[in-house]
């Protein structure tokens, strides 16, 4: 039932183009990461008292994707059969065979079938209540600002924007609007990257020391026409969408934000593909307290790990960000946790969160850090290297 993201995909660039904006605003700082150590929405939700919800609040709550790209039609579509908290409710697609076929399969009505140009209709659509953007990189700012000013939660397909200065507009955007944004973070939902978050973050086997996360998917088997080559739609590339995974999972190894990042740009063995955007890079995260973060990411390789080590053991997963399968070990022995279906926790999870009116685990806050810290790595690589602070 699940296919893996990184696989090429076809895309038509005139189609898409039509609809990007890029217009930047002002920048600020983002909140830092929510540790193991605060409450977390889950928690909030289990300790909630169930009697007092009214029936209106037990209600499914609606979700229209907007991209049916293969993420949406693989992997959110089919979890969304089995969500408890949200349901499938609509779809905004640019192709009128799709929009037939997705009406079709999932018994969607014509009125909660919308187009990139009639997207703004929806404010006054009441079955639809969250709007999942699952749209190429440098269109999540445009649709994510639209759907707050639609009066719709977001939920925002990672990573956040093309630059910071969008990922803050967007933020603006939803608070201006009173609706809450998220980001599509799945892996704080799941067991082998929970228990990740607890042996790191609470030091089960001592103080982390090292840590190292590689992340990469094989795009050059394929159609060069594909939107994550594309620089201008991704905004980069195996960092933009591979690496921040590699990102991600050393700051909640870690509970903390890096303070510094350098960088460098791998060699481009196959230039057809990568003219636009980078067929490799390699990075170090530096904390605080001294700990380094080694990672890589690539688009001619494949690789999937996060690592640590710590005062007196340590622990990794391998594989690690694919959608299923993946496996954990310790100094102690094998991590026996079930493979989930992530993508049926995360958005019950988040759901659950914007029907409490309660902050997400993966808020907006954090997509804008995590863009800081992407932007920064590409700094230090086009400056050969240099170290550049985390502001």
């Amino acid at each position: 039932m699940k296919t893996n993201r990184n696989q090429p995909e076809a895309f038509n660039r005139r189609k898409f183009l039509k609809g990007v904006t890029l217009t930047l605003g002002t920048t600020i700082l983002g909140l830092p990461l929510l540790s193991m150590s605060q409450k977390s929405a889950e928690s909030s939700v289990a300790a909630e008292n169930e009697s007092e919800q009214t029936g209106a609040q037990k209600r499914k709550l609606g979700i229209a994707l907007v991209g049916l790209g293969q993420y949406s039609a693989n992997q959110l579509a089919p979890a969304l059969q089995e969500t408890e908290n949200c349901y499938l409710a609509g779809i905004v697609t640019g192709t009128p065979s799709k929009a037939q076929a997705w009406k079709t399969k999932y018994n969607i009505p014509a009125k909660n079938i919308y187009n990139y140009e009639n997207f703004d209709e929806i404010a006054q659509n009441k079955d639809i209540d969250i709007v999942y953007v699952v749209l190429p990189n440098a269109m999540h700012a445009e649709y994510t600002i639209r759907a707050a000013k639609a009066k719709k939660h977001v939920i925002c397909e990672k990573p956040m924007a093309t630059t910071v200065a969008d990922a803050q507009r967007m933020l603006d955007a939803c608070r201006q609007n009173n609706v809450q944004l998220a980001i599509g973070y799945r892996l704080h939902f799941e067991p082998f990257h929970r228990r990740v978050m607890e042996l790191g973050q609470k030091q089960v086997y001592g103080k982390v020391q090292q840590i190292e996360a590689r992340n990469s998917g094989d795009q050059t088997n394929g159609s060069l026409d594909i939107w994550r080559l594309n620089k201008k739609l991704a905004g980069g590339g195996p960092l933009m969408d591979l690496g921040i995974y590699c990102v991600q999972g050393a700051i909640y190894t870690m509970g903390t934000t890096p303070v510094a990042v350098t960088a460098k740009f791998g060699e481009v063995t196959k230039p057809s593909y990568f003219y636009d955007v980078e067929q490799s890079i390699s990075w170090q995260m530096e904390f605080e307290n001294g700990v380094v973060a080694t990672c890589n990411s690539s688009y001619a390789d494949d690789e999937n790990v996060l690592s640590s080590k710590a005062e007196k053991g340590w622990w990794k997963l391998s594989p690690s960000y694919a959608y299923e399968g993946k496996k954990g070990e310790t100094s102690e022995g094998p991590m026996n946790l079930p493979n989930i279906y992530e993508q049926v926790k995360q958005m019950d999870s988040q759901a659950e969160s914007f029907r409490r009116n309660k902050p997400s685990i993966v808020p907006g806050e954090m997509g804008l850090r995590d863009m800081k810290i992407l932007m920064a790595i590409y700094e230090s690589a086009k400056a050969g290297g240099k170290r550049v602070p985390i502001n």
